[in-house]
């Protein structure tokens, strides 16, 4: 079966790009041009990723982000925001609302499924190889896509699910942001570092008590400790 894209932009042209290139990646697509009709396509139709446009009409992208990211029906929807605002504000904040990734318009339509690919890649359970990581009241049950804190399951998106599994995996060794790029990310290009601060400061807001075990290393990266 075919996994959904919802495709949110009030540019016809833009929405018929995006939809022509993820078709011919093997997507089925749904689409909206406003925040409105979006919301209700999302939660209806439960897609297995989202790409927002920042400036539509009704409501816009940075609030559509946020109410999908308050829905636990659509919160772990993977987003990925495609807009015109190019200012490092924008970008910080709509991944700090919850967006896994961000691209700026005008783009690459082949960048774009590329991106699209890798984050639903973050999204499937492991199959074979991969472990239950526990330590105290947090388990990372990484073949059933699971993270929880003293049996209460943690909403994390599949962006930070896999941060913390990388991280957990790698514990005790620091992780400079680069190699948390390369591998979380998986990108081979050069994009801004900021990226991962505004991940891990999303992350440590829902541990909430468990964030004990990330440990910022300041100039270099991040390491998973043990207590």
């Amino acid at each position: 079966m075919k996994q959904k894209i919802l495709i949110v932009d009030d540019e016809p042209e833009t929405v018929e790009l995006v939809e022509f290139n993820l078709k011919q990646a093997g997507y089925d697509v749904a689409t909206a041009t406003d925040g409105e009709e979006a919301l209700v396509k999302a939660k209806a139709q439960l897609p297995a990723l989202v790409v927002l446009d920042l400036m539509l009409p009704e409501i816009d992208g940075m609030e559509v982000c946020k109410l999908l990211r308050r829905d636990p029906n659509t919160a772990g929807v993977p987003i990925i925001m495609l807009t015109a605002k190019a200012g490092e504000i924008d970008r910080v904040l709509g991944l700090e609302l919850g967006a896994d990734d961000y691209l700026t318009k005008p783009f690459s339509p082949r960048e774009l499924v590329l991106r699209v690919k890798k984050i639903l890649e973050r999204s499937k359970p492991k199959e074979t190889g991969a472990a239950v990581i526990k330590f105290g009241d947090l388990l990372i049950d990484e073949p059933r896509h699971l993270a929880s804190w003293r049996g209460r399951k943690l909403d994390l998106t599949a962006t930070e699910f896999k941060l913390i599994t990388v991280l957990a995996q790698r514990r005790g060794r620091v992780q400079t942001r680069d190699a948390l790029l390369r591998d979380v990310w998986e990108y081979d290009a050069a994009i801004d570092t900021r990226t991962v601060d505004t991940h891990m400061r999303r992350l440590r807001e829902k541990l909430g008590p468990a964030a004990k075990y990330l440990d910022t290393v300041r100039g270099v990266g991040y390491r998973f400790v043990e207590g």
